[in-house]
């Protein structure tokens, strides 16, 4: 299953790829293998970048489950938060190689939407949590607020957001992606119990991040 926010690369890689393919037999033959050998590793990356695989909810109710399929970067107090209590920064990083399409966290109504212009520093590095171009959501369920940051990377030029401002989502939809590696970032509530650590693998819309 292909994600349907992928459809206009798709068709682009696959017009350059006709003409590149066309192009190629102007050239010697061992020329003309090397072009259409990386012609078609080309196409087998694309598909396989903006796969979009079915993903199972779990039953367990208050919860809060990964935006994004990646790898924990960090688990700790947001810093930008000098109360006794702060909040939890959760980082999700997400390579080439991940599945791309992000998920919604938590059911509740689009509380905060905004995009950030900014750098494209390596999604990595922690200082792209905040210099990095980034679309910030914030969604609320009445008893909590849940708010995470698609973040863009060095690679990752383009980040796609369906959602509005106001409009109610379930838990585990799909909203959007981040294309070509970058990282989501979550800031949960104190009453929220985190259930992940650094390092550990994540899939959006299964894993369970935390519990409140």
């Amino acid at each position: 299953m292909l994600t349907s926010y992928g459809y206009s690369s798709m068709i682009k890689v696959l017009i350059l790829s006709m003409i590149l393919s066309t192009t190629a037999m102007l050239f010697p033959f061992w020329a003309e293998i090397t072009i259409l050998v990386a012609v078609g590793a080309t196409l087998l990356f694309t598909l396989y970048f903006f796969r979009d695989p079915k993903r199972t909810v779990p039953e367990e109710q208050r919860v809060i489950l990964a935006p994004a399929d990646g790898k924990i970067l960090l688990v700790q107090p947001h810093i930008k938060d000098s109360s006794a209590n702060p909040p939890t920064l959760v980082s999700i990083f997400m390579s080439p190689f991940n599945v791309h399409v992000n998920r919604i966290p938590i059911s509740g109504k689009v509380s905060h939407l905004r995009y950030c212009p900014g750098k494209f520093l390596m999604a990595f590095d922690h200082k792209s949590m905040e210099s990095n171009e980034r679309m910030e959501i914030g969604i609320d369920n009445g008893e909590i607020e849940v708010q995470f940051s698609q973040v863009s990377g060095f690679l990752a030029r383009r980040i796609v957001c369906t959602l509005r401002s106001g409009e109610m989502v379930k838990i585990g939809k799909r909203f959007g992606m981040i294309k070509f590696g970058s990282r989501v970032d979550l800031i949960l509530p104190p009453s929220a119990k985190v259930a992940v650590q650094p390092g550990q693998i994540t899939r959006a819309g299964e894993t369970v991040i935390a519990r409140y």
